[in-house]
Order: C-alpha cells, then structure tokens, then sequence
C-alpha cells in the first residue's frame, strides 16, 4: 500500500472514532434540535434570518453586523463551494457510523450559492457559512455571535452528512472567510 493510501485509511480510521464517539455522546432530544437547527440552516435560510433580525433590531449595530455576516457567509460559500469543493472530492460518512434517531430526516447535498458540486464534498459548506457568519458578528455584537456559536459548531457534527475532518475543513474556510472579510476593505483601501 502506497504512503498516500496509509494516510487516507488512517485519516478514514479516525474519522469513523471521532464520528462515532460523537455521535454517541449527543443525547436525543438535543440531537433533535440540532437536526431541527440543521434543517433551518438548509441554503442559508438561518442566518439570513439572524441577519433580518439583526438589522430590525439593532439599529446601526445590527445592520453593521447583519451586512458583515453576510459577506463572509457569501465569501465562505464561494470559497468552499466553489472553489474547494471543485478541487477534491471524498465521500460522505456511512450513514452506519450513527445511531437511527425518530423523526431525524437524512442530511441532504447542498448547493448554496453555485449549483457546482454534484459530487460528494471534501468539506461542509454549511459550516463553513455558520462559522464565517458568527465569526464576522461576533467583533460587532459579541452577545449575538455568542447565541450563533453553539448552532454553528455542533449542526453538522451530529448529523452524520461528513466527517468531522470535513466540518473542520468548513470551520477553517468560515473563519478565512470571516477574516478575508473584515480584512478586505482596509487592504483595498490602504492600496
């Protein structure tokens, strides 16, 4: 077996530990949530509505943080869907790994921003949205990134739709995405 096999069995390996460990650690009624969240968050309905919210509710602030957690939503499902997404494909999870839970409905294949990716993704695009969006908030109005965070990490974990290498890979891109965004406009203008 080549050295680039070894490193994949034993990246699949740990992958299927965390993924079972995880999953097993989730209770019922909290998995049920999260399914409910994951289900809401479905081409990014969840945090455009956070944003709505935002905007209504607070004021300058609110549009300030709804306007930059837009952005790095936008610019993190650009990068993850249609850039990354293009360059590797890898399998989702077994579905056997997690443990059947009622009225949990199967995770389905996003296409968020760009019909690209008809293929299995090497990453989450959902987290990598979540994290861009609660990470690009969270200097404007610390309390509400703070209620976005626990949905952002966890809405993916739980479902079995990838590998936990794969949220983590969405997690790095939200908070490239997060950061390229607040960075941006300072580089452009500094030019």
């Amino acid at each position: 077996m080549c050295a680039r096999h070894m490193r994949l069995a034993g990246l699949r390996d740990a992958d299927r530990s965390l993924s079972t460990w995880a999953a097993s650690r989730i209770p019922h009624g909290v998995g049920t949530v999260l399914s409910a969240v994951e289900e809401i968050a479905e081409s990014a309905k969840l945090w455009c509505g956070v944003a709505d919210a935002m905007a209504w509710l607070g004021g300058g602030r609110g549009r300030k943080a709804a306007a930059t957690g837009l952005a790095a939503l936008t610019v993190a499902q650009l990068l993850s869907n249609g850039l990354c997404k293009q360059l590797a494909d890898r399998p989702r999870s077994p579905k056997e790994w997690f443990p059947p839970r009622r009225g949990r409905r199967p995770p389905r294949l996003l296409l968020l921003l760009l019909p690209l990716s008809l293929g299995t993704p090497p990453l989450s695009g959902h987290t990598a949205a979540a994290v861009a969006f609660t990470t690009a908030i969270t200097p404007t109005w610390p309390a509400a990134g703070a209620a976005c965070a626990l949905p952002a990490a966890l809405e993916r974990v739980q479902s079995g739709a990838h590998y936990p290498t794969q949220v983590a890979a969405g997690a790095a891109i939200g908070l490239a995405s997060a950061w390229l965004t607040h960075r941006a406009p300072r580089l452009i203008l500094r030019h």
